[in-house]
Order: structure tokens, then C-alpha cells, then sequence
């Protein structure tokens, strides 16, 4: 199959050039996700990382699923047409074969995206060959029925990565299509990363150059600053078949506003008012060290929304006094507000709420007719 429609015939419901939400935790409702795939994207998940036995978030992972298919109306015992997400940096990780597995298999998602190892343990490649002895590869029939994007067999592996080192790891631990994140995303990513302007091109050339890839099947999707159909017309000139938009994880603001989020209000509020993403957002690991979040350690940071608490670190106050300040200067509901509003750069774009469904008709059509123009100029 060409590159270009790679995609699409693994998700027969997408169209051409696929857009998916990021699994933002937060922000991300069955009904956001079921409307991103009506409207011929790929709809994903919130993404769980407790994955011990009991996880409060896998119970909610399985009764999201429940919902999705509802809303989609697929039949019992297919595939449900949307992606999970799981980060697997969390120390419950090794629990995944027995705690997370059963989910997946009960409800056969259409892809399962990975995000954020710890830098000391590897787990990728065991979790893609437990989903495939599981559920079946891509591509293969199973007696229970079809799987994964609709070519039958289990679901697809997206893998996020931030540069060609872990892009690279991606593809020899299994992954289908991986997702180039550049730096100017919101939400997490790595702290050693490049914008998609250099990254998605040097994947694209590593994955035709190195000899052990060739012949592969891999998908790139671009992430990273791209809130519009200008930015998507540039991913797919880059190389990408495809983008992600969303904050949080992937970081791209249009779908925290969407009115199908679940992100708080007043988190909204901020993102419509903030513009100039530049200079009003923050790369840095302070945006989890503020609130001493154990989750996300090297070799990952976060860009959010800068406030008055970001202004103080900025000039020189401790991370200790920067906390104290928080706990001790403001009351609980405005602290909430001076952090973990994560946006990326992008942020200034973004200037009113639409339905989800409408954000990616708008992205994926717009992005195509700005080509044409292109073409039509040269």
C-alpha cells in the first residue's frame, strides 16, 4: 500500500490526513474520543498508568470502553474503533499481562498507544508481544472475528516518541506507527527532543535507511504545536501521514476546549485567553516538581501555562519557596490555578470551543484545500 493511504487501510473509518486527540488525562471523555473517530479520525482514550490490581483507572478504562462502544454503536464482540493509552513509566507496569491485558482482550481496542518508560526499565517490547499473543497482529483473522483497524487480528502499537534515538527503540520493540512529538507541544515529553520540523523528516530517513526496517509497515504521525489546517498542511509535508492535536500528553490545545472535554472550566478560560504561546508557555521539569508529581521523572519534562508561580521561579525563587507560597499564600481553588494547565505553543491560535467533530472535519478538509493552494502555485 502507498504510504499516504497506509492509514486508512488499517482504519477503514479515517479519512485522509488521519487526525487523533491525544489521551490527555484530564480532558478526554468517551464522548470526546467516540466523536473524533465519527468524524473519520482515530478517537482515543484517557490514558491509565495504575496498573496495579484493583486500579480505580482500569475499572474507569473498562467502563469507558463500554461507553465508546455504546456511543459508536459497534456490535458486541467487535472491535471498538477507538485507541487506549497506557503511560507506563509507573511502577505497576510489570502488572500489565495480568491486570491490563484482560481489559483489552474483553474489549478488542482499534490501537494501543504507549508513552514515557522509565528510563531504567524497558517494558515495551514484552507489552506489544503480550497484546499480540492476546489478541492476535495486525492484519491476521481470529476466530472470535476481525480485530484492530478492520484488516482483522489485534490492534495497532502507536508509540510516542521525541527523538530518532526513541524512535528508533519504538520500531525494534514492535510498534506500528510512531508518533514524532516536537517540542513545542504542551503536556509531557521529553526533555531531550526536537520540533517536527527536523524530527519527523531524520525518523522518516531512519526508518528507509536502516537495513533491519526495511520492508516494515511503520506509520509516522506528527504532534506538537499543530492547532489548525496550516500546521497539519506542514506535517504532511514533513512526512507525516497523519497528525495528533490534543494537550496534556501530545499537547495540542484545540481539543481541551472542545465541548466534549471534561477539562475543568477555568482551565478553558485560561487556554482562550492566553495567546502568544512562545512566551507564555514552560518546558520544564518545575511543572511537576511544583507539586511533587512522582510520576514523570527524567527523561521527561512538561510545557504548561505560565503564572504568577512560574514568574517567581523564573527569577531566581527556589522550587521550596515556590511551594510554600502555594500552600501557604493562596487559598486551595486559586492555587489549583497558577498550575497544570498544560499547552503548547500553539496555544494562540486557539480561540474559541467547537465540537470535537467539527475541529477535525475543519483540521483534515483545510489541511487539504491549503495543499491544493500550494500546488496550484508553483
Amino acid at each position: 500500500m502507498t504510504t499516504s493511504r497506509r492509514l486508512q487501510e488499517w482504519f477503514p473509518w479515517t479519512a485522509s490526513p488521519a487526525v487523533c486527540n491525544g489521551p490527555m488525562l484530564g480532558v478526554v471523555s468517551p464522548a470526546l474520543a467516540t466523536e473524533v473517530t465519527k468524524a473519520g479520525g482515530i478517537g482515543f482514550l484517557a490514558s491509565v498508568f495504575d496498573l496495579s490490581p484493583d486500579s480505580p483507572q482500569l475499572g474507569k478504562l473498562d467502563a469507558d470502553l463500554r461507553e465508546a462502544r455504546a456511543l459508536l454503536g459497534d456490535a458486541d464482540g467487535s472491535p471498538v474503533r477507538v485507541g487506549v493509552s497506557v503511560i507506563t513509566g509507573h511502577g505497576s507496569v510489570s502488572h500489565f499481562a495480568a491486570t491490563t491485558l484482560p481489559v483489552l482482550a474483553r474489549h478488542r481496542p482499534a490501537a494501543v498507544w504507549l508513552f514515557a518508560p522509565a528510563e531504567d526499565v524497558k517494558p515495551h517490547a514484552a507489552i506489544v508481544a503480550a497484546v499480540r499473543e492476546a489478541l492476535g497482529r495486525p492484519g491476521e483473522e481470529q476466530q472470535q472475528g476481525t480485530g484492530g483497524g478492520g484488516g482483522g487480528g489485534g490492534p495497532r502499537v502507536f508509540v510516542q516518541v521525541g527523538n530518532v534515538a526513541a524512535a528508533r527503540e519504538a520500531v525494534r520493540d514492535g510498534a506500528d506507527v510512531v508518533v514524532c512529538q516536537g517540542v513545542d507541544a504542551g503536556g509531557h515529553q521529553f526533555t531531550k527532543g526536537a520540533g517536527v520540523v527536523s524530527l519527523v523528516p531524520e525518523v522518516r530517513a531512519m526508518l528507509a535507511r536502516e537495513e533491519e526496517f526495511r520492508g516494515r509497515e511503520v506509520a509516522v504521525l506528527a504532534a506538537g504545536g499543530i492547532v489548525d489546517e496550516a500546521g497539519a498542511a506542514a506535517a504532511m509535508a514533513l512526512g507525516a501521514e497523519g497528525i495528533v492535536m490534543g494537550t496534556r500528553l501530545t499537547a495540542f490545545i484545540q481539543f481541551t476546549v472542545a465541548k466534549e472535554s471534561i477539562y475543568p472550566d477555568f482551565r478553558k478560560k485560561i487556554v482562550l485567553e492566553t495567546v502568544d504561546g512562545g512566551a507564555t508557555t514552560f518546558k520544564s521539569t518545575f511543572n511537576d516538581r511544583i507539586n511533587n508529581n512522582p510520576l514523570w521523572r527524567p527523561p521527561y519534562d512538561g510545557r504548561a501555562i505560565t503564572t504568577a508561580i512560574h514568574e517567581k521561579f523564573l527569577a531566581g525563587v527556589s522550587l521550596e519557596e515556590c511551594q510554600r507560597i502555594l500552600k501557604e499564600e493562596y487559598a486551595a481553588e486559586d492555587s489549583a490555578k497558577l498550575i497544570g494547565t498544560w499547552a503548547g505553543t500553539g496555544v494562540g491560535l486557539v480561540t474559541k470551543p467547537q465540537a470535537t467533530g467539527d475541529i477535525v472535519r475543519e483540521v483534515r478538509e483545510g489541511a487539504k484545500e491549503r495543499i491544493r493552494s500550494l500546488a496550484g502555485s508553483l
